[in-house]
């Protein structure tokens, strides 16, 4: 949190400057609120408290304002937004609580999501629309309010300010997840709206970055059942230590986005990261595998049939542009 500090020690990180947190009641979104009011921050706490992870049951301010009460009885300071951020308008208002209370926004985090798993011969079109609304509008909307206040700033002041955004997509984007083709794409939208925002408002100052986080939190609940958390059904004499830190804490995550939200991550941008467990792992962009030319003025089926057929003849029958190899990814 942050804290009172004696005279004449330096400044923490984030000292000065205003966040916003969506989705910052509970799980990741809680975990990084907390992180970023320790790094100094003023934070404001958005979350729309519903109780289902589907977007179900009523809203409360429940969750939210048990985070910022955590957060000012450390001595931070926080207030409490709890509208919808995939309402256009209840996002303009989170923008401008947020400059009301402290004069200024520096930070956005967007994190706020709900999951609806179906496969997609199965899924109803509600279940798409929602999801798709919750994350990616969600992430739109806060974020064209946070540009736009940026872009003014800079112009006003002609010369760039500090903005720093982190939006959350997925592994699920990046391996492909069979029942979740509503959650997957949501998340890969996440992706080209990070890097079309970075390249928009890197000449105001402003960074954005996305990270694939893994957690266990409400929604991933049943996703990681089977695997234990420290001390569970394991002998103490093997030396495991039933104290330490669950590998899918969200508080492995929360770190790697105060570090983003500062001032020494000035020359990330437009980047993704994955990271859980005690590990990051920077995701480089794709590259081309392979270009093939006509031999004349256009492609015939038969000659791409000559070419391409025998360039995917012994390609593994489940290898796709999903990388699922960073499932496999983990501290070492």
């Amino acid at each position: 949190m942050s804290l009172p500090r004696l005279p004449g020690l330096p400044l923490l990180p984030l000292e000065g400057r205003a966040a916003v947190v969506t989705g910052a009641g509970r799980g990741l979104g809680r975990a990084e609120a907390l992180e970023l009011a320790r790094l100094g921050a003023a934070v404001v706490v958005n979350d729309y408290g519903q109780s289902g992870r589907d977007g179900s049951g009523d809203a409360s301010a429940g969750p939210a304002e048990e985070v910022a009460a955590e957060i000012r009885a450390a001595g931070g300071r926080a207030v409490v937004h709890t509208g919808d951020v995939a309402d256009h308008e209840q996002a303009r208002e989170l923008v401008e609580l947020t400059i009301a209370e402290f004069g200024q926004l520096d930070i956005l985090v967007n994190n706020a999501g709900i999951l609806r798993d179906r496969m997609v011969f199965s899924m109803s079109e509600d279940e798409w629309d929602s999801v798709i609304r919750v994350h990616l509008k969600g992430h739109f909307n806060t974020t064209h309010f946070a540009s736009a206040h940026w872009r003014a700033r800079s112009k006003a002041a002609d010369a760039p300010v500090y903005g720093r955004i982190v939006n959350t997509s997925s592994e699920a984007f990046l391996a492909g997840s069979a029942g979740q083709p509503n959650y997957a794409a949501a998340k890969g939208g996440i992706v080209g709206l990070t890097t079309s925002t970075a390249l928009a408002l890197s000449k105001y100052g402003v960074t954005a970055n996305v990270i694939c986080p893994r957690a266990r939190t409400r929604m991933t609940a049943d996703v990681f059942a089977g695997f234990l958390e420290p001390g569970e059904g394991q002998d103490q004499d093997a030396g495991v230590r039933r104290d330490q830190l669950d590998p899918l804490a969200p508080e492995h995550v929360a770190p790697l986005v105060g570090y983003l939200a500062s001032p020494a991550a000035a020359r990330v941008n437009g980047q993704l990261l994955v990271v859980h467990g005690g590990m990051v792992a920077v995701v480089e962009r794709p590259r081309v595998a392979a270009k093939f030319d006509t031999k004349q003025d256009a492609f015939t089926y038969d000659e791409l049939d000559a070419l391409l057929t025998p360039h995917y003849a012994d390609r593994p029958p489940g290898e796709t542009f999903a990388a699922a190899e960073v499932l496999g990814l983990k501290h070492e």
